[in-house]
């Protein structure tokens, strides 16, 4: 079984997607971690606020199957492939971590953004505080404590979760 953590964004009908795309994972993942819900302002284009959140799950199923149920439960909550990098979004699901694997095929993990982006390390370090990067061999924890906090708006949200997903503490 692999670890995998996963990240969550969405800024089209938020509150409905990112709890259809939460379901979703539950289904295929079973038990979820998850992290407390943020809003963030959009990075690289105006836009409306988005909601992010991480979470990690275990699973047998390939990179490339993990991938491939990403974008069946994107496309289920309206994602429109081919859409412009840094633009709205109904749902995005990215893989940050498979286990301590590092490659660039076929994806790049660890995900790069997971160093550069507020709305990933942050909700990462909250549910893996003392994971280290495979990389940087850094705690997420220690990551996000020296982080520059004034590069992005994010602020943790009320968010009421799906019932019907299980979740276990990190």
């Amino acid at each position: 079984m692999a670890r995998i953590y996963i990240s969550l964004g969405t800024n089209i009908e938020p509150v409905e997607h990112m709890q259809s795309g939460l379901v979703d994972l539950h289904q295929h993942f079973g038990k979820l971690t998850l992290s407390r819900m943020f809003e963030s302002e959009a990075v690289g284009f105006q836009g409306t606020n988005f909601l992010n959140m991480v979470a990690a799950a275990d699973t047998d199923m390939s990179i490339e199957n993990v991938v491939a149920t990403f974008k069946r439960i994107e496309k289920q909550n309206g994602r429109i492939r081919g859409e412009k990098k840094f633009s709205p979004r109904s749902l995005d699901i990215d893989l940050l971590l498979y286990d301590d694997e590092v490659c660039h095929q076929p994806i790049e993990l660890p995900r790069g953004e997971i160093l550069y982006n507020a709305f990933v390390l942050w909700p990462l370090a909250e549910i893996a505080p003392k994971l280290a990067h495979p990389i940087t061999l850094q705690s997420y924890q220690h990551l996000w404590e020296k982080y520059d906090k004034s590069s992005q708006n994010i602020w943790p949200i009320e968010f009421e979760f799906p019932p019907s997903v299980s979740t276990e503490n990190s």
